[in-house]
């Protein structure tokens, strides 16, 4: 019996930020808008911008006077998160009534695999054209989204024709849509491997595809052939079902962790310890609230391309410190991370593991200051029954504030980036 091709969709939403800013702001249609960071601040960049801001050269990432000599216009209005996060919430809603393989990237993109929906709703390119209309319906902002057999090309289409379009890449049509394009465009080919394959003429996808496999080994190691098997449309990641529900109390506990997609890309060490923090301090109350210590940390790191990896390191005593946690987890990045050759950071996670319950006697270090940990442990359990009582928020560390993304909760909100490749 000939196995089904998969069917599988990636939306994308149209300028998302600045979209439902806009939807809530309708006295600034017709104009330019951006959603940027406080400019009094040190994170004056932008983080999104509406089609017409586009239109004028603006670009994300840029500083606010920069966009601003592009567009004199432009109009600048800061980040509203839980708003993002409710409207990202109500898309997977539509996502999910077609399927429960969805796979999230960020607030705004969804992989969904609709393979075993087509007998019920029609087509891959007719459940996208539907999904598209209800958004734009239910929601009032509009998305891309391609259609294809496999999550490499469901993306490649979501980007190939924006904003409010359906674009469907077939084994008929790859060849002429997808291999046309600078290589540049295919996902997981970032700045770098894009310059390392335009010394050796590889500038489209197309001759990716075509060049000697043995020879992008050798120029990339195993990524030249993952990249010559993504060109050749042979990819054949599962899109991972994501359970916003799922806890750790649902399963017997052997570590505790937590994970975001950041709402905006991550460009410099200060905004990565700020999110590690966040996470961090989510980590280690739901620990303390098992009845756990840690004796070992992780961190998982995922840049925007796509490219991950993960790092641990064996703690010096069993912990559940946050200020303790917190620094493992900056250690660890900052042995793992160089800003100035690789890409700007889009998810980060941590973990604790190898855990041991508290009480359990534990051999105390004679050069460790065992008082001040135990007043620093107390401390934490004063804070964590206040921010039980009046929000996760209610008591913050100093290092999290003056940030626009201070206002995230990742115990609340347990976000999860997706399932790499790797």
């Amino acid at each position: 019996m000939q196995r089904q091709e998969r069917v599988i969709l990636h939306s994308d939403c149209n300028c998302f930020y600045a979209s439902v800013e806009e939807l809530h702001h309708p006295e600034l249609h017709g104009l330019p808008i951006a959603v940027a960071g406080d400019p009094e601040n040190r994170h004056g960049i932008i983080l999104a911008k509406n089609q017409l801001a586009k239109k004028q050269g603006v670009k994300t990432a840029e500083a606010i006077w920069e966009a601003k000599q592009k567009s004199s216009g432009l109009v600048i209005i800061p980040p509203n998160y839980p708003l993002y996060q409710k409207f990202s919430r109500m898309a997977r809603e539509i996502y999910y009534s077609y399927t429960d393989r969805v796979e999230p990237f960020g607030l705004d993109e969804s992989w969904c695999d609709v393979t075993g929906s087509v007998h019920l709703f029609g087509s891959g390119e007719e459940i996208a054209r539907e999904i598209r209309q209800r958004i734009k319906r239910e929601l009032g902002i509009t998305v891309s989204i391609g259609v294809s057999w496999n999550k490499i090309f469901a993306k490649f289409g979501s980007d190939y024709k924006k904003p409010d379009a359906v674009t469907c890449i077939t084994r008929e049509n790859y060849r002429k849509i997808v291999w046309e394009k600078p290589v540049g465009d295919l996902l997981y080919v970032g700045r770098s491997t894009e310059k390392k394959l335009r010394k050796k003429g590889i500038d489209t996808v197309g001759r990716l595809a075509q060049a000697p496999v043995e020879d992008l080994r050798l120029w990339l190691g195993k990524m030249g052939e993952i990249l010559w098997t993504f060109a050749n449309g042979l990819d054949i990641s599962e899109v991972k079902r994501f359970d916003p529900n799922l806890n750790d109390n649902d399963r017997e506990i052997e570590s505790i962790g937590n994970s975001i997609t950041t709402p905006r890309d991550l460009f410099n060490l200060d905004e990565v310890k700020l999110v590690l923090y966040m996470l961090t301090e989510s980590v280690a109350m739901r620990t303390r609230e098992a009845g756990f210590k840690c004796k070992t940390f992780a961190i998982s790191v995922r840049d925007k391309n796509l490219m991950s990896f993960t790092r641990q390191q064996k703690l010096e005593n069993p912990t559940n410190i946050t200020k303790e946690m917190a620094e493992a987890a900056i250690h660890l990045f900052k042995k793992n991370y160089n800003f100035s050759e690789q890409s700007a950071i889009r998810s980060l996670g941590v973990r604790a593991m190898n855990l041991t319950p508290e009480k359990i006697p534990i051999q105390l270090n004679l050069f460790t200051d065992e008082e001040r940990r135990i007043k620093q442990e107390n401390l934490d359990k004063t804070m964590d029954s206040l921010r039980h009582r009046f929000g996760n928020n209610s008591v913050r560390r100093a290092i999290t504030l003056g940030d626009t993304m201070s206002e995230l909760d990742p115990k609340r909100d347990n976000v999860i980036h997706p399932v790499g490749y790797f």
